[in-house]
């Protein structure tokens, strides 16, 4: 590729509902710009974009791919991203590192969750955005009544800069109402204004140049004293409202059949910003970029490879990045060696010697660096991933998977910061944490391809705990003689409970040398293996004191292994006349939802013995705050997705323990005692 500047970048974020065609847009555009011989197809598994295994199994995009091309010298970076909500993660990257986001829209359905979804991501960030409707080809589509349902989701600046020339199967082509030119064909060029559409035109485009000129007060005073404004100036007003967010341009073209998407190509070099006319922030300053200025870069993407290794991907902010050199890394500390360069599309890697401000590159086996990242100069905000909602625990099939489980898990949460890798110790499981089933399975299915390991996905046991709720007393005598010496150790004790959270606290009351003080330890070493499998069903015991107030030795029988043993078996005696109960985690929720799903989500809230705790209304929006065991919310996100067809979101973190009820405390009883039943006949 030829050398470019910060002015001839484009880097544009394709965002959309799943299915409404995105990756064919994307495919059309490379195809037009001459990079593909031909538009690939997601159903064949052919796309540029979709080469994944498991993009091509499933028929979705999973992965933030980089699509770069050139039209009209300029280079146009294409960051094609998933629309199904479980791969948020890519998405955020994605718009982190865009200038301007093309938002995609189905013209059969008009806008849908991964819509709403997608204009969130952007308005995050307050990122300049297109919309393109594609899909103009297909039966029934009322274009007026589709620009209204556009304009009452997502507002009236929202504005048509193109109308159709023709309906369902007779579309074939546009009117662009900025220049005033007609274009059909695929790819289309310029024809006749076609008479049928005067009326339209006359209507759309008046509403376009009341937008446009609003951004530029010279246009302003122009418009409002009746002069008639030229094409250039009408297209300089709108560069200027996309930029500043005071309009969202609607496109329109059929990806399938290349309609309208060489004027989309034209718009993204014409209309949307370049890193150089929008600058960004570098340690808390506004910069406008030099590609001879002081590098720095931020790590957007991370990629594991068993056989390439790690691939780190970034977007290069200010300066010249080139192959062969050093740069520092500034979260580690550390300097980075940097090998060759690398321009990737799909999964083609090309060679190039340098990436300057405002360019997307890769680069192989740095051996520090990590997504979020900045590499260079300076300091750069990095990426908000959304917390995992959804657990699943990993089980090893075989000993090898068990030894190669923990690299390749690891290695997974590196490549993608939406999965997180930890251990349960009170469950003694292996969890995995992700956006939803689908993002977790497809790591799973990830990690068995890259690095070979076989593993089984369940839900995670609920790390339920023991406490008492009464005194109870424990006496206990561990006496034993076979010849020699005997064995003998005797503890009383006595324990109560204590509030929750507060722990064990244990209290040596001996007086008179009953317990010799050099045992005292080892009945609190006994204490300590007694709390790791409490009476009821081998859950943690939590939450009480001990009193060891009495007891008895013998000068030579005596051990410290005997009053270990019997500090267990009375803390078991004391507990057991201490009214014992189990204790499950209450989780905290907040769920926010469209208003028109509230009544659904507490109806269900409230077969989940849920606390209903507040409510904050915000706009068409509802924040529903509510706690809840764990033990009902352990699949909320799928609960969730199902109850609001995925526009609902929610966050979950541990808030306390509190007593299960009776009847429920049995059957987690029954169901332990029948594990530990199989576990000793295996």
């Amino acid at each position: 590729m030829a050398t470019f500047t910060p002015d001839t970048v484009r880097n544009v974020a394709i965002l959309s509902h799943s299915g409404a065609g995105k990756t064919t847009v994307a495919e059309a555009a490379l195809f037009t710009a001459g990079v593909t011989d031909r538009i690939g197809k997601v159903d064949d598994g052919t796309t540029v974009s979709d080469y994944d295994t498991d993009e091509i199994k499933r028929k979705i995009s999973i992965n933030l791919t980089s699509l770069p091309l050139v039209w009209k010298d300029t280079k146009i970076n294409i960051l094609d991203a998933p629309g199904y909500f479980d791969f948020v993660g890519e998405a955020k990257a994605a718009v982190r590192v865009a200038a301007c986001g093309i938002i995609i829209i189905n013209a059969t359905s008009g806008p849908e969750v991964g819509t709403e979804m997608a204009w969130r991501y952007c308005d995050e960030r307050n990122l300049p955005r297109a919309i393109f409707i594609n899909k103009m080809d297909r039966e029934n589509i009322n274009f007026d009544a589709l620009i209204n349902k556009i304009r009452d989701k997502f507002g009236s600046k929202c504005v048509p800069v193109q109308i159709p020339i023709g309906a369902s199967d007779n579309f074939r082509g546009i009117v662009n109402l900025t220049s005033l030119k007609a274009y059909a064909g695929s790819p289309e060029k310029e024809i006749a204004m076609p008479a049928e559409c005067s009326a339209e035109v006359d209507k759309w485009r008046e509403k376009l140049v009341e937008a446009a000129v609003e951004s530029v007060d010279s246009l302003v005073e122009k418009y409002l004293s009746g002069e008639e404004l030229s094409h250039e100036e009408i297209a300089q007003g709108l560069k200027k409202a996309i930029l500043d967010g005071a309009v969202y341009p609607i496109y329109i073209g059929s990806a399938l059949k290349n309609i309208g998407i060489a004027s989309l190509l034209d718009a993204i070099v014409e209309d949307t910003p370049s890193l150089g006319t929008k600058g960004f922030h570098l340690n808390g300053q506004h910069i406008y970029p030099k590609a001879d200025g002081k590098v720095t870069a931020l790590v957007f993407k991370t990629t594991a490879d068993p056989y390439v290794g790690k691939l780190t991907y970034f977007r290069v902010y200010n300066g010249t990045l080139k192959s062969n050199s050093s740069i520092r890394n500034q979260a580690k500390g550390v300097d980075e060696r940097i090998g060759q360069l690398l321009s990737i599309r799909g999964k083609t890697q090309t060679p190039v010697d340098e990436v300057v401000a405002g360019d997307i590159g890769a680069v192989a086996k740095l051996s520090a660096t990590a997504t979020c990242d900045v590499l260079g100069e300076g300091s750069l905000d990095g990426i908000s991933y959304p917390s995992p909602v959804f657990n699943a625990a990993v089980h090893p099939k075989t000993k090898a998977d068990m030894d190669k489980m923990g690299s390749a898990l690891a290695r997974l949460s590196e490549e993608d910061p939406t999965i997180r890798i930890y251990r349960n110790n009170d469950t003694n499981e292996t969890i995995i944490s992700g956006m939803g089933d689908t993002h977790v399975e497809v790591s799973i299915e990830r990690a068995r391809r890259k690095f070979g390991i076989d593993v089984e996905l369940s839900t995670p046991k609920v790390s339920y705990k023991e406490t008492v709720t009464g005194k109870g007393k424990g006496d206990y005598k561990h006496k034993k003689q076979s010849g020699g010496h005997g064995q003998y150790g005797h503890v009383v004790l006595e324990i109560s409970p204590r509030g929750r959270g507060e722990g064990i606290n244990f209290e040596n009351n001996i007086v008179g040398g009953a317990i010799p003080k050099n045992y005292i330890p080892a009945v609190e070493k006994g204490l300590q293996e007694f709390c790791i499998e409490g009476i009821l069903a081998g859950y943690p015991v939590v939450d009480f004191n001990v009193n060891l107030y009495d007891g008895s030795f013998h000068p030579v029988d005596s051990s410290e292994i005997c009053f270990k043993i019997a500090s267990n078996q009375a803390l078991k005696k004391a507990m057991a006349d201490a009214g014992p109960v189990l204790l499950e985690p209450i989780m905290m929720l907040q769920i926010t939802i469209p208003n028109e799903y509230t009544g659904n989500i507490i109806g269900d809230l409230n077969t989940k013995r849920a606390q209903i705790i507040g409510m904050n209304p915000s706009g068409d929006l509802n924040v529903i705050q509510a706690s809840a065991p764990l033990a009902e919310v352990n699949r909320y996100a799928i609960d969730l997705k199902s109850l609001t067809q995925g526009r609902g979101s929610f966050s979950m973190e541990l808030e306390r323990y509190d007593q299960v009820p009776h009847h429920i405390a049995q059957g987690v009883i029954e169901e332990a005692q029948k594990a530990r039943e199989a576990a000793a006949s295996a």
